[in-house]
């Protein structure tokens, strides 16, 4: 999927905006702190405190991880915009936001000012998540509350809610009081969790519960109907391309410019959708005349198909498709 040029300027805008965030902590300090928060996250048992403690580790971890989230958040909220068009959110609330990576993708994805609020557990996560968008002028009135995210949630009614790597923090009571709070108080909602199984399943039970509440399935699905993959068989998920700070760099002692953020989403709404006719879910096969694809379809089910030069148009647009897109290319892609 290729980002508008909005987008583009936003990623650029927080890039810079997090390049200074790390001036004056020590580049062992920095590493180390990150590499403790991601043993935190990767580990299995919810936590019953906040993971980000000082400014000291919000700052290296918004410097190391923001851009991901960034990256994997507005490729989900494009997938979704695609399935809902000329729809844009009138309020945001985003639930677990940290420092803000939802905003700043909910901005890149549709534009303008809108009254956006950031709910974390965390205060120096939210006040970093302050700091950073004072250098985008659409997110400087955003509102950033010290909130327990949780089964004592409440939230105000609004267009769009967000939930992005949050799910793995948090018991199963929890995830679910999580999501009914979210299907209660919003239009749509979107969730992002790690690529990895785990995020999958979590996934996959929140997609659940919302389609129970009545919303409807925009993305990454094109249905509503249960997901045709066997439990435990596989996995659906996606890949943003994410490019690699200085920090990144120093920390999985690589030299590559980039890397490739794994995620899972579900978009969903209670208003009507276009969602795709199929999605492609697995890194398309480049071969010599002929690409293929492995498909989510309406049916619901898996299936993979072959384009082949002789298709024309259709050869052409195959080789031009990332994982992740719709099949075929939407109008104007």
């Amino acid at each position: 999927m290729n980002a508008p040029a909005s987008s583009l300027s936003t990623a650029e805008t927080l890039r810079s905006a997090l390049a200074g965030l790390l001036d004056g902590l020590p580049a062992r300090q920095a590493t180390q702190a990150v590499e403790r928060l991601i043993a935190t996250y990767r580990g299995a048992t919810p936590t019953g405190a906040p993971i980000l403690r000082d400014r000291a580790d919000v700052a290296a971890y918004a410097a190391y991880r923001m851009p991901a989230t960034f990256e994997a958040v507005r490729s989900a909220l494009e997938a979704f915009a695609d399935a809902v068009p000329g729809w844009a959110p009138g309020d945001h609330t985003d639930i677990g936001g940290g420092t803000g990576a939802a905003a700043w993708a909910v901005n890149a994805t549709w534009g303008g000012e809108r009254p956006v609020t950031v709910l974390d557990w965390a205060e120096p996560a939210l006040a970093l998540g302050r700091e950073l968008a004072a250098a985008n002028p659409a997110l400087r009135g955003t509102r950033w509350h010290r909130s327990r995210i949780g089964s004592a949630l409440t939230l105000e009614s609004t267009d769009l809610v967000t939930v992005s790597y949050v799910l793995n923090e948090l018991t199963a009571a929890d995830r679910a009081a999580l999501v009914d709070a979210a299907a209660a108080a919003a239009r749509s909602v979107v969730i992002v969790e790690p690529g990895t199984p785990d995020g999958y399943a979590r996934v996959i039970e929140a997609r659940d519960r919302l389609v129970s509440a009545g919303f409807h399935i925009a993305a990454p699905c094109p249905h509503s109907a249960a997901c045709p993959i066997v439990p435990g068989a596989d996995w659906c998920h996606f890949s943003a391309r994410v490019s690699r700070s200085s920090l990144h760099r120093q920390v999985k002692g690589g030299s590559l410019a980039y890397e490739d953020e794994k995620f899972g989403y579900v978009a969903a709404t209670r208003d009507p959708v276009t969602p795709a006719p199929a999605r492609v879910v697995r890194k398309p096969q480049i071969r010599k005349g002929q690409v293929l694809l492995d498909l989510c379809e309406k049916d619901p089910a898996l299936g993979r198909t072959t384009v082949t030069k002789r298709h024309g148009d259709l050869y052409r647009a195959a080789r031009d498709t990332d994982w992740g897109d719709p099949w075929p290319p939407l109008p104007g892609a």
